[in-house]
């Protein structure tokens, strides 16, 4: 028997409840393959402003740091708009203290949901996507300033921020399908330029994977006509998370994906890729399938249980392909209920 420690950050909205599912579904797996999961839940978000007045309380912060992995559900809502503090801080502060540097987000259509999709069947069929964003760089963590009537916000990046990333895109391409797609915009920007001439270099350690570069603008436009030619896609900070928006799409619903936040060393953080939606929140309406998924990546990448992730993915499967499902994908489940198919399925 294996003992780990998990950091459960339910956060705000559908959070709570998409939490509690994977959880559920986490438990399943440590009955079935003898492991102690030991549990501990901390706010974030929304709720920790409420309850401390930071978005992330320090004792947030160590809790996780000295976990094995963390899972966190989401964060924000109209409740905090207008505030001098944000839900959304704590979330770009656990990342950058954290040192999660690589965001990783697969975009994988199911058969039997491939007409819920708003693509065509035939241009969405066989799609396998998974974006690598960097994550503590760029355009978001860059000096601001603001007056009356002007406003910037610096986009710096050094090679050393590149590389980490790059790396580990290009490892998940030798462990894929061998092929990697750099998005930029080197024709416009010095940062672009610095990007892609590391990606270049960094590519001699890697003959076997077949590197292409793409401008951000065309990636935009290709994800939609043709979202099936492309393998690991590596980017920079605000593009990839408009193109990772993107591709989640193409999915069906935004309810089914998963991610993981990972650093050089040093526990990751797991999450859905939906946001709050407040609007469904205490309903038991939300698809709980992106944090189930985003608990297999736990285990796979959090606590190298490959097996055990594995296992998860598969009881996902089944139950999709048995019609078990929620209202977003014309079923009838709430978000209970579908985690029990799931659990039930390992």
């Amino acid at each position: 028997m294996s003992r780990h420690s998990l950091v459960l950050l339910p956060g705000d909205g559908v959070g709570p409840e998409v939490t509690h599912a994977a959880r559920l579904v986490l438990q399943a797996v440590a009955r079935r393959f003898g492991h102690d999961l030991a549990f501990a839940e901390h706010p974030i978000g929304g709720a920790a402003i409420d309850a401390t007045g930071e978005p992330l309380p320090e004792a947030t912060l160590q809790a996780c740091v000295a976990s094995d992995a963390v899972l966190l559900g989401a964060v924000g809502g109209p409740k905090w708009d207008g505030g001098a503090k944000r839900p959304e801080q704590g979330l770009l502060a656990i990342r950058k203290s954290m040192g999660l540097f690589a965001n990783l987000r697969p975009a994988k259509i199911d058969d039997p949901l491939i007409d819920r999709s708003p693509l065509k069947a035939e241009a969405v069929r066989g799609v396998d996507i998974l974006i690598v964003r960097e994550l503590t760089g760029g355009v978001y963590f860059g000096e601001r300033t603001r007056t009356a009537t002007t406003a910037s916000d610096l986009c710096a990046y050094s090679v050393e921020e590149i590389e980490r990333v790059a790396r580990i895109a290009f490892d998940a391409a030798r462990g894929r399908r061998g092929k990697l797609t750099s998005v930029d915009k080197a024709n416009v920007l010095e940062t672009s330029r610095l990007w892609r001439e590391t990606v270049v270099r960094l590519h001699r350690d890697y003959p076997d994977v077949t590197l292409e570069h793409q401008l951000v603008d065309s990636m935009a436009m290709k994800l939609i006509t043709s979202p099936s030619s492309f393998d690991v896609v590596l980017t920079e900070n605000m593009f990839g998370d408009i193109l990772s928006d993107e591709a989640s799409v193409l999915a069906g619903s935004i309810g089914l994906l998963g991610s993981a936040s990972l650093g050089a060393s040093g526990p990751g953080l797991f999450e859905p890729i939906h946001g709050s939606a407040p609007d469904i929140a205490g309903q038991d309406r939300a698809n709980p399938i992106g944090a189930i998924r985003s608990a297999a990546m736990l285990l796979r990448y959090g606590l190298k249980l490959k097996a055990e992730a594995e296992a998860v993915e598969a009881a996902v499967g089944a139950a999709i392909a048995a019609g078990e499902l929620t209202g977003d994908l014309g079923g009838a489940l709430g978000t209970q209920a579908m985690a029990e198919r799931i659990a039930a399925r390992l």
